[in-house]
């Protein structure tokens, strides 16, 4: 396995992934459960919830988000474009990792420290921030390429009606993962000295 600081700078956006095994499901699924197992959140709150949808799981969570946006765009011709990228960046994948706030944790926090709801709401986000790039930058250091999606909230009724989602739960985003199946292309980076101040 890559180091953490290799593993940040290798981390990229991979739009071309392939269902072709990097690990067993078992050591992917105990991987996931670890990283959302030790992620920090506020005061410990744990409001993250995480969805891992494997072979028709996840084929059938990609049929979802086709049909819907199929019926939203409601052009054939120009949803050709989406409906490839659907194919071949998202669908074409091993797995999909789904991203939750459980927000009544939130709202029970936020009731018990009023003065800090606001913060909690906010926190909470932060939280679901650090699980999915932790969730990221680990699948980068074992060979997969992933990238994250937010086709929430059109698609967020049959999603929990087709795995039974407590009410509570509100998707945040979602990550295909797979083994990468192409360049990732150049990156830019901003100058680091508009970027990061040091004092001493």
């Amino acid at each position: 396995m890559k180091s953490i600081l290799e593993s940040i700078k290798d981390r990229r956006t991979y739009y071309q992934i392939s269902n072709e095994k990097v690990l067993e499901s078992a050591e992917l699924e105990t991987l996931v459960q670890d990283i959302a197992k030790h992620v920090p959140s506020p005061f410990n709150m744990q409001s993250q919830r995480v969805i891992l949808l494997e072979n028709e799981e996840h084929t059938k969570f990609w049929n979802i988000v086709r049909e819907t946006l199929r019926k939203i765009v409601n052009n054939p011709e120009k949803f050709k474009s989406t409906e490839e990228k659907i194919d071949t960046a998202f669908a074409s994948g091993r797995a999909t990792i789904l991203y939750f706030d459980d927000t009544e944790v939130v709202e029970g926090y936020a009731a018990k420290m009023p003065d800090y709801a606001e913060n909690f709401r906010d926190w909470s986000r932060q939280a679901n921030g650090m699980l999915q790039y932790a969730m990221w930058t680990t699948l980068e250091s074992v060979g997969y390429g992933a990238n994250l999606q937010h086709y929430n909230p059109v698609i967020d009724d049959e999603v929990k009606a087709t795995w039974n989602i407590p009410a509570s739960w509100r998707l945040v985003a979602q990550m295909p993962i797979g083994k990468p199946a192409g360049d990732p292309g150049s990156k830019e980076f901003m100058n680091i000295d508009d970027k990061v101040k040091i004092y001493k």
